[in-house]
């Protein structure tokens, strides 16, 4: 967490502890509190208060976004549209109703390039297609950092009549907010917040409603029902402004040290560095090293006192690779992705970053040597 956002959820335990929704002063308090977090996460999004909420996590907001698209077209249909790499909070319940319809069609991928940036000629097609009534796209991709053409595609669904959902998980606070969506979907930890708070944007006007109950607390929590702890949302909100005063400057640092880092990766032979080398996140990079594996190399380099994590091939939990770089064509095998936090969260960032990038090279042929790789 940024450090103010950290002091903030501290100081809001003395004073936003209480249950917004009751009459008493105590609760009185907590509702000011709540509509104060929502008014400045709004404010940033440039959206009003009344079309943001919140949600337990990022993928929730992500699921509950594409699920309150659906439910609202039911009647003109089943189809959902997703590119290939998306959030698996995108694809898992995606192909999950649409085995529950019994129809494969009813949930459609569009295939991406080299770069993972999807292929906007197979996306209108498919947007179009009749009995669509939901398309989810990713404002970036938090494992390879390329940017989406989120305007071509909200212009591509407009013109079906489709609304669109945009997860910007891994951009907000990073980079500008997007504003061509329907539905915007993001998660508080990737503005220096605290976990455990999703955000759920949905504009006025876009059909979306979730199943069940009328949700008789709307007008307090906002779209997607969820009432979250006051000082998780006052923690946010303080992080916000905080990373968004400095993002403009701290998104050009973090791009430089990830440009060295794609640098340094490119010299090892073998090693395949991935994503847009220019229209990406600042902040995100991944390579993948011929010879070696992924869950290897992230206990070699945390050795090395580095914490990095790995979309990679065999992982203990699946045993499957990354979708992403699947549908990208790139090696699956030996995947590590370095996420860098923002400057106010890890001030020697630059520091680990020139540390990392000497020790990148030796620890790869250390776990090359380990399974008696050929030297490249």
């Amino acid at each position: 967490m940024h450090p103010l956002a950290r002091q903030t959820l501290q100081a809001a335990l003395g004073t936003g502890w209480a249950d917004p929704r009751r009459l008493h002063r105590e609760g009185r308090t907590a509702r000011g509190l709540l509509d104060q977090a929502r008014a400045v996460i709004a404010d940033g999004l440039g959206v009003s208060p009344a079309e943001v909420g919140f949600a337990p996590d990022g993928p929730t907001a992500v699921r509950w976004g594409i699920e309150g698209l659906r439910y609202a077209g039911r009647r003109r249909g089943a189809r959902t549209v997703a590119s290939a790499v998306e959030h698996s909070a995108v694809l898992l319940p995606g192909r999950h109703e649409a085995a529950q319809t019994g129809n494969p069609d009813d949930f459609a991928t569009v295939p991406v390039d080299a770069t993972g940036r999807v292929d906007l000629e197979a996306w209108r097609r498919s947007v179009a297609v009749p009995g669509t009534v939901a398309v989810a796209l990713q404002h970036a991709n938090g494992e390879v950092g390329t940017v989406q053409p989120l305007e071509e595609a909200h212009e591509a669904a407009r013109a079906a009549g489709v609304p669109m959902a945009v997860d910007a998980q891994a951009s907000l606070g990073r980079v500008a907010a997007p504003a061509a969506y329907d539905v915007l979907a993001g998660d508080a930890q990737s503005w220096g917040g605290p976990g455990g708070l999703g955000v759920l944007v949905v504009r006025s006007g876009t059909r979306w409603l979730r199943p069940g109950p009328a949700d008789p607390d709307h007008a307090l929590h906002g779209p997607g029902g969820h009432l979250p702890w006051v000082p998780l949302a006052l923690a946010a909100a303080e992080a916000w402004q905080q990373t968004e005063a400095s993002r403009a400057e701290d998104a050009r640092a973090a791009f430089a040290l990830v440009e060295s880092i794609r640098a340094a990766a490119g010299t090892v032979g073998d090693v395949d560095v991935v994503g847009d080398p220019v229209e990406r996140l600042p902040h995100v990079v991944t390579f993948s090293a011929l010879y070696a594996d992924g869950e290897s190399l992230v206990g070699e380099f945390d050795r090395q006192g580095f914490s990095i994590g790995s979309g990679s091939a065999c992982t203990a939990s699946t045993l499957e690779p990354s979708h992403v770089l699947a549908a990208m064509g790139a090696l699956t095998h030996g995947n590590v992705r370095v996420t860098l936090p923002v400057a106010a969260v890890a001030p020697e960032r630059e520091a680990w970053v020139r540390d990392f990038v000497t020790q990148l090279a030796p620890a790869v042929e250390r776990v090359r040597a380990q399974i008696g790789a050929p030297r490249p």
